[in-house]
């Protein structure tokens, strides 16, 4: 394949513009969207230097298609602008000849990416989150330096503060939600001073208040304590950063095991419920207990089989993404010789149109067909790609009969 110095030179321009543009938009992509909100999010700046490299791998199924395709379209734009196409067509080369360096890249890369998804990108997944959950109680600080307030929608409270000196937190307000849903707040406390202390053995976050005025949600109830502890459980995300409990941290032999051990659980809730659906029959009248512990079973079933939808669409996903950069060489060729463009930006709107109007927005849309279950994930995440692929060859064909 790249015996001549024509496929080695084309291999050549490939491979800096890539080199190139992966670097640019890398570093764009953390710069102003990840980092800014990392910083949002209250981590300090050697917690954001921490996660940098675990943020990377990630973002690379992503990154090396729109690459892939930038630099294909700039490399042969920028031949068939300067008449190179043109010249070794006239000398009887055929184009094939031409495209198969890029096709190699492709190819190259969406193998790279498939390895890369079988171990290493869980693993920064599972190590960001375990990296960013360590020190709750740093996190939980930043925020409050940083926004002024805890506002989580996993927390059942919200903490505002007027300033963070050190460990103490001046001009407190501590508002409990109220789990009934009659009002927003059951409990509201102000103080002057207050503490916060994280207990991962209890999994709790105790926050100590002091010289502290408390209400009740509706305002009817008021009273004082010099000093008050509230203790306030840590949602699970917070104290299982050692648990792989989603299925993008887990890697290819992991998702396996996990899925056999789902279906075995699906074999035994469906017995359970069939066997207390028969018990029931037997009871006159059927109790109300034995009605919620049959819903119970059957939301139990419902949410594993939701995680077996989940975890088979990460199992066709990551090849997905990772075949992109085939198809995205395969469409990028002939639209780059047709275009005829030597200059970046004409190749960047050129490369760029249908990666942000057709490929990710479809992707998306059949991840989340997969996971609810409305089409089959085989059917709805290959789909991007089986478009772009049978364009891709259909544009191929005709540039090598012109």
């Amino acid at each position: 394949m790249f015996s001549t110095i024509l496929s080695r030179m084309i291999l050549k321009e490939l491979l800096k513009v890539f080199l190139l543009a992966l670097c640019a938009i890398t570093g764009l992509l953390l710069l102003a969207g990840l980092v800014a909100e990392a910083q949002q999010q209250g981590l300090a700046p050697t917690q954001i230097l921490q996660i940098i490299p675990l943020i990377i791998p990630s973002t690379l199924p992503y990154t090396l298609p729109a690459t892939t395709l930038f630099a294909t379209c700039v490399v042969y734009g920028r031949l068939a602008a300067d008449s190179e196409i043109l010249a070794i067509k006239a000398c009887g080369v055929n184009i094939l000849r031409v495209v198969s360096p890029a096709l190699f890249l492709g190819l190259s890369l969406s193998l790279i990416t498939a390895g890369l998804y079988y171990w290493l990108i869980p693993f920064t997944q599972h190590m960001l989150k375990a990296t960013v959950v360590a020190n709750v109680e740093d996190l939980l600080y930043g925020m409050l330096k940083k926004k002024g307030k805890i506002e989580i929608p996993n927390f059942d409270y919200v903490m505002y503060v007027k300033q963070v000196e050190g460990r103490k937190l001046l001009d407190a307000t501590f508002m409990r939600k109220d789990k009934t849903g009659k009002l927003p707040f059951d409990v509201i406390a102000t103080a002057e001073e207050a503490e916060l202390r994280v207990d991962m053995e209890k999994k709790q976050v105790i926050i100590t208040m002091w010289h502290c005025h408390i209400q009740s949600g509706d305002g009817k109830e008021k009273a004082y304590a010099g000093e008050k502890s509230w203790p306030i459980d840590l949602p699970p995300d917070m104290y299982r950063a050692g648990k792989k409990v989603k299925p993008g941290e887990m890697s290819w032999a992991e998702l396996l095991e996990y899925l056999e051990r789902l279906d075995a659980e699906v074999i035994r809730v469906s017995k359970q419920i069939s066997s207390h659906r028969s018990h029931m029959k037997t009871m006159t009248p059927v109790d109300d207990n034995a009605r919620a512990h049959l819903r119970n079973l059957q939301a139990e079933l419902n949410h594993t089989e939701f995680l077996i939808r989940a975890s088979k669409t990460e199992m066709q996903k990551r090849p997905a993404l990772a075949f992109g950069c085939l198809c995205f060489v395969l469409v990028g060729c002939p639209v780059g010789i047709w275009f005829s463009r030597s200059d970046y930006l004409s190749a960047f709107i050129t490369c760029f149109m249908p990666i942000v109007f057709v490929y990710y927005p479809l992707t998306l849309c059949g991840v989340n067909m997969a996971v609810t279950g409305k089409v089959p994930a085989t059917l709805s995440i290959w789909f991007a790609d089986g478009l772009l692929g049978i364009t891709g060859l259909f544009l191929l064909r005709k540039l090598l009969r012109n």
